[in-house]
């Protein structure tokens, strides 16, 4: 029988505790030797002890054993333990990434706003951000195209209080739309932009179903062509129905994308200096 042997290591030198988090799915962890960033795909059980799965947002998959202090959750170390079987389980985060506030009620609407070209882009950005865009406040609202940007931005009056975001589509060097948007200098509104003709390619052909968006002849509406090529019925607003059910969070779109509308995000709801 062993007998017991007393932890003679002094207090100062012995390690802290940290709290130890179940691996729920969706949550989002920084693994600490590697800095590798994702959320949690599932637990395994494996001859070597339990295993977590992370998937980053650009769709990779890297495995990390759940050994103790191997994490960083929200910036703090943590122990990943595995879920328990049949608990509840709640979103720990938004469709966009962000940390989940249960029973966050929405913001009053700030003065500020972000515009974006179409009504597709705005439902795509709802269908994601639209938690983040209520605890913050922010509308978002579409222009139907931007050949009169410059003018709108005009009327709407931006300020330190009232900032403005603009999301371009195809907003590519040489483009008409690069052309108007070099003539917004207002230093309360910030012009971004996708390199995509239109908001549909933002989403990624694997949630879509498909190897690859079709390339549209010149000259030829680009949606409809894209149903034609792909066999779907030439209905623009159905197709666009089927392709957003099949986005459910940030995974499912490109990062060219997803990092615009955070920059949006980001200087809408700066605080004034």
């Amino acid at each position: 029988m062993r007998s017991y042997q007393p932890d003679l290591t002094p207090p100062w030198k012995r390690s802290a505790p940290v709290p130890e988090v179940p691996a729920e799915p969706d949550l989002v962890v920084e693994e600490v030797a590697s800095g590798f960033c994702g959320a949690v795909i599932r637990c395994e059980k494996t001859a070597q002890g339990p295993t977590v799965t992370l998937e980053d947002r650009f769709g990779k998959h890297r495995v990390f054993p759940m050994e103790p202090r191997a994490f960083l959750l929200e910036g703090k170390v943590v122990t990943l333990v595995r879920p328990a079987p049949g608990g509840p389980v709640r979103p720990t985060r938004t469709a966009s990434g962000s940390v989940a506030v249960p029973g966050a009620r929405a913001r009053v609407a700030r003065a500020g706003r972000i515009y974006v070209e179409g009504r597709h882009d705005a439902e795509l950005v709802e269908r994601v951000w639209g938690d983040d865009l209520r605890i913050e406040g922010v509308v978002v609202e579409y222009l139907e195209g931007i050949d009169d940007l410059p003018a709108i931005v005009g009327g709407f009056s931006p300020g330190p209080d009232a900032r403005l975001g603009v999301l371009v589509d195809h907003l590519v060097p040489g483009s008409k739309e690069s052309r108007i948007a070099a003539q917004v200098s207002d230093p309360h509104v910030l012009v971004v932009g996708h390199p995509y003709i239109d908001v549909w390619e933002a989403v990624k052909p694997s949630s879509v179903g498909i190897g690859a968006w079709p390339v549209v002849p010149r000259g030829q509406d680009w949606k409809t062509g894209v149903c034609r090529a792909l066999g779907w019925p030439e209905n623009t607003g159905a197709a666009w129905q089927h392709i957003l059910s099949r986005v459910h969070s940030y995974k499912d779109l490109e990062p060219q994308l997803l990092g615009r509308v955070e920059e949006l995000i980001d200087f809408v709801t700066a605080v004034p200096e």
